[in-house]
């Protein structure tokens, strides 16, 4: 029996950190989805939902909490952890992260380590919750 990868919607608008992410979730075994801003992120997900979502925060077109927001609204997508990233951590943006309903919010530069960690504990949560 095959196990089912995760897929994990990579929607960051920096090529070069998108990239980055590319290789070191792939290597990781999961299969991954880009969007190189929020509206092509906001479509991917509609599209195909994932299995999690990691979002740069500051981005054009539909930012990171923006899409958070349209992630949790919608029924179809709701449950789906979502993780930020951002190379400011200021208090007020990652206190409206958590609110509107983000698994975790990481600082740029994250190491693959402490990423994979995090990955790993927001689909270990959401499978709990969805008895997978």
């Amino acid at each position: 029996m095959q196990i089912k990868k995760k897929r994990i919607l990579v929607v960051e608008d920096d090529a070069g950190f998108r990239n980055l992410l590319s290789v070191q979730l792939s290597v990781a075994g999961y299969a991954l989805e880009l969007a190189e801003n929020g509206a092509e992120g906001a479509k991917a997900l509609r599209h195909k939902p994932p299995d999690l979502i990691l979002s740069d925060v500051h981005m054009p077109l539909l930012t990171g909490l923006e899409l958070l927001s349209l992630a949790k609204a919608d029924e179809k997508t709701s449950s789906i952890p979502v993780i930020l990233l951002s190379g400011q951590s200021d208090a007020d943006t990652v206190a409206m992260a958590m609110q509107l309903g983000a698994a975790d919010f990481l600082t740029k530069p994250v190491s693959a380590e402490k990423l994979l960690k995090s990955i790993r504990a927001c689909l270990e949560v959401a499978d709990k919750k969805t008895g997978a």
